[in-house]
């Protein structure tokens, strides 16, 4: 396969070198003129690049042709890279020679020089390698045009209802002794699906008070497996750092002993020895515990349990009814494509993971006869029947549209079967380069979109949803995230995965652009590597772990020229000054146990994009000038941040206005003031935490007033601290809120229910989550007027005890999301919501659960062929056993 991601390194630099010239000449005004030629000269690669990535080909000069590209450009950015940071520098220092600093800019542009000499011999050899792309069709890449992708749902399964409901009963039945349930089948046929569906039903919800879910995985380490469930428990493993496997291990089965009835899902045991291992630390008591787990090895299965339960095929009918939803997104397949759709779910031999991953091949065909007919004839039974799932994955990963290929084999940076955050994947994803500016939207909007269309080409899952419909965890089934590892790391070297294992795998580190770690983190760092091409950093410990003060040191001067630097699994203990030299960041994420305050200098970090600061401190003072950072877009912290204002802010000198800040979460309440918001026009996500009445008591109603100011803002989040009902909020008059606020959250304000007049009057209002006493008081009248736009609501740990409302309150509502244990009705009026999809009833009263059934008998009544499915979820399951529908 040739090199598919060299063009997006080529872009990468491009990008950096332009930015460099247009925001820094003061730094590099002695090569400007060398680096306008270079990115002359390596723009002339793009179009070729882009053609030799579409293409497989075994062509040995084509190959060659691309790595030498690969080397020329890495060597240009390092050469940019180390002289920007040099320059830095020497003017911070003020000391700056200028006979030291036109020598470094002679070097650099020797370097250079030589970088383009190199260049147009790599230009003369050209010819030979576009010989081997010139009969090639570039109908693909025109398939990534900008569009909005078809919605999903990614729990779209056929098959496993019996399936599922069989397992279950497995699992409530039977004695009071531990028992374990495997549940066995070949690698894609659902186990961990299945496992999924189970460990969510409203049943095991309620029967089970204590439920872990553990990867195993075939590289499993006990000692790791028992941290883990220690940390899921307490929240600090600090205490159990020194000791041994076995007290580990009794300590486990001390917390689970302590705790209710348990059920432990272990996902992917691939051998009887990590059972053997794992199941000491599981009490064997008379509270009816439960352990399932899933295994492709039926010598594993039966070995944990003489029964296990054996995965069945799909049927050709099911297997037709799953490649149709999810190749056509649930519409009814043409007439002239049925006899090949069914022919190619037939050759599947009923595997699930074959037939969505061949779906997602046909999502990138047109839907014609000629285009299904190659499918079909491609999907050979002699190609099931032996199985090759690279082969699989690499029929659907070859007609991604161009840009979306290194976004996906990105997903094999992360651990295997870890939920990734799909905030922090979209911004990865922008911090690497993967995503450029092109078209109207929004580099966000523009990667949540590839997210998307990686969904709905069944490449990624969905594991979470939030109440609105946005992704928010995701991950890739176990036989693609291995194409993406094995493609990623031997093929295209997109990034290196350090596995420790003494000097060599330190001295390896220095020949590459991304590496990831998933333990032995400090044991790696104390060695001390060593790697200038080094530009992304990430850790994925299993569970936080401190480190010594003298890691973030070793890391600075390890990799001086990072642009990714990703520790927010484990805990750092202080900055060292190296840190803030590391002028080319654009993601930082970490976690401190002590910090208090953010220094300035992280204000120094010019191209940072992305800073997500965690902290166990109840409030974090940020002394750095955020809004001074031209190129931050957001601002993520745990904790209620405070930033800095001048004494005078008229008289002040700091008065740049941040265009790109889109995220401010979470600040202080007394952060609202003029100063800062007015520095952050174009916010769209703000999240305030804090004592909220500086913003809502009439005499403070000028920090709320700020806010209005906010054009933009969509989402804002108040969260309140240290209040009680005994201190009465009132909410600002509705012309005080931003006029295109989207989605408010709003949590602890124990404000009163007459408040929601005023916000009723937010037009654009289409998300409105209510959580722990937002509003206090047993009654809710709505009487005149409603929410007319409002799709999401969500009421919470409230002594709601009754709620009149009705369809004409809420004509668009989707989603409703009730957890109120005193809430003694659902009105019946809200069954004539035509779109209303969705119920969900947590710690619901008896008398709720049944106005809720009543909701959905008469719904299912008024249904009709057009109509949307509704949803009816009641936890804990009600008297009458009926928790979802």
């Amino acid at each position: 396969m040739v090199d598919v991601v060299v063009d997006v390194v080529v872009k990468i630099l491009l990008e950096n070198l332009n930015q460099l010239v247009m925001d820094n000449v003061e730094l590099i005004g002695g090569i400007k003129n060398e680096i306008e030629n270079l990115c002359d000269d390596l723009s002339e690669f793009n179009a070729f690049l882009k053609q030799a990535a579409m293409v497989r080909s075994e062509n040995p000069v084509l190959k060659e042709l691309v790595k030498s590209i690969r080397k020329v450009v890495n060597r240009a950015e390092d050469a940019i890279d180390k002289f920007v940071i040099e320059a830095k520098i020497h003017k911070d220092k003020g000391v700056f020679s200028k006979a030291v600093h036109y020598k470094r800019v002679r070097d650099v542009a020797v370097e250079i020089k030589g970088i383009r000499d190199k260049m147009r011999e790599i230009q003369q050899n050209k010819a030979h390698g576009l010989q081997a792309l010139q009969d090639h069709d570039d109908s693909i890449s025109r398939g990534g045009e900008e569009r909005q992708p078809p919605v999903v749902e990614e729990d779209d399964v056929v098959g496993f209802d019996d399936e599922a409901q069989t397992v279950i009963d497995r699992l409530l039945e039977g004695s009071g002794d531990l028992e374990v349930i495997p549940v066995v089948g070949m690698t894609g046929l659902g186990k961990t699906t299945l496992a999924t569906k189970i460990f969510k039903h409203p049943k095991i919800e309620y029967e089970f008070f204590t439920r872990l879910w553990l990867y195993v995985s075939q590289s499993y380490k006990t000692r790791e497996l028992y941290l883990n469930i220690i940390s899921k428990f307490t929240g600090n493993t600090k205490h159990c750092r020194d000791m041994s496997e076995m007290d580990l291990a009794l300590k486990v089965r001390e917390i689970l002993e302590e705790g209710g009835k348990y059920l432990i899902v272990l996902d992917d045991v691939w051998s009887t020895d990590a059972w053997d291992c794992i199941k000491i630390a599981f009490p064997k008591n008379d509270k009816g515990n439960r352990v399932l787990l899933t295994t492709q090895d039926h010598n594993v299965a039966r070995y944990c349990n003489r029964s296990p339960h054996d995965l069945k095929f799909l049927t050709d009918e099911e297997s037709w009814i799953l490649l149709e939803k999810r190749a056509l997104h649930k519409a009814k397949c043409p007439p002239e494509l049925e006899t090949n759709g069914k022919s190619i779910a037939r050759k599947c031999k009923g595997l699930p993971l074959a037939i969505v991953v061949i779906a997602g091949a046909l999502i990138g065909k047109r839907k014609t006869i000629q285009e299904w007919e190659q499918v079909d004839q491609s999907v050979g039974e002699h190609f099931i029947n032996r199985y090759q799932p690279n082969k699989l994955v690499r029929m659907s990963y070859d007609v991604l549209p161009y840009d979306w290929k290194a976004c996906f084999l990105y997903f094999g940076t992360f651990p295997r079967g870890y939920l990734i955050p799909a905030r922090k994947l979209i911004h990865l994803w922008i911090a690497e380069g993967f995503i450029q500016y092109r078209g109207n939207l929004s580099l966000e909007c523009k990667a949540e979109n590839y997210l998307n269309e990686l969904v709905n080409r069944n490449l990624v899952m969905v594991m979470q949803r939030t109440l609105d419909g946005q992704i928010k965890t995701c991950r890739v089934h176990d036989m693609l995230y291995e194409f993406c590892w094995q493609e990623a790391t031997t093929e295209e070297k997109l990034f290196h995965e350090v596995k420790f294992g003494g000097e060599q795998s330190v001295r390896e580190v220095s020949t590459h652009r991304r590496l990831c770690i998933h333990s032995s983190v400090v044991e790696f760092i104390s060695k001390k590597p060593s790697g200038e091409h080094v530009r992304s950093f990430l850790c994925f410990s299993p569970e936080k772990i401190d480190t010594p003060p003298t890691v973030s040191a070793n890391i600075s001067k390890a990799f001086p020229l990072l642009r990714v630097f990703d520790t927010e699994s484990i805990k750092i203990n202080r900055l060292c000054k190296e840190f803030f030299q590391l002028y080319h960041l654009r993601y930082i994420a970490f976690s401190f146990e002590l910090l208090k305050v953010l220094p300035k200098h992280v204000g120094e970090l010019w191209n940072v994009q992305t800073l997500i600061v965690n902290t166990q401190q109840i409030n974090l003072d940020i002394q750095a000038d955020i809004l001074n950072m031209p190129r931050l877009r957001h601002l993520h912290t745990n904790t209620s941040a405070k930033l800095p204002t001048p004494a005078n802010p008229k008289t002040s000198k700091t008065t740049l206005v941040n265009q790109s800040l889109q995220t401010l979460s979470t600040i202080a309440p007394e952060s609202c003031t003029e100063y800062v918001l007015s520095r952050a026009p174009n916010l769209k996500k703000l999240g305030i935490r804090g004592k909220i009445a500086m913003l809502m008591e009439p005499s403070q109603s000028i920090l709320f007033n700020n806010v209005k100011r906010l054009q933009f803002l969509e989402n804002l989040k108040l969260i309140n601290v240290g209040q009680t009902d005994q201190t009465q909020l009132c909410l600002p008059p509705a012309s005080l809120f931003p006029t295109k606020l989207r989605k408010l959250t709003l949590s602890d304000t124990w404000l009163e229910w007459d408040d929601m007049s005023v916000l009723k009057q937010l037009e654009y209002l289409q998300v409105l989550k209510l959580k722990d006493n937002a509003f206090k008081g047993e009654h809710w009248e709505l009487n005149d007027g409603g929410f007319p736009f409002l799709q999401v609501l969500c009421i919470e740990r409230a002594n709601l005890v009754s709620w009149n409302a009705s369809g004409d309150h809420f004509p668009r509502l989707k989603h409703l999301h009730i957890a109120c244990d005193k809430l003694e009705k659902i009105s019946i009026g809200l069954a004539d919501i035509h779109s209303l999809q969705v119920m969900d009833l947590r710690n619901s009263t008896k008398s709720a659960a049944k106005s809720a059934r009543e909701i959905q008998a008469k719904k299912s009544k008024l249904q009709t062929a057009k109509s949307q499915k509704f949803e009816l979820s009641v936890f804990p399951p009600d008297s009458d056993g009926q928790t979802a529908s």
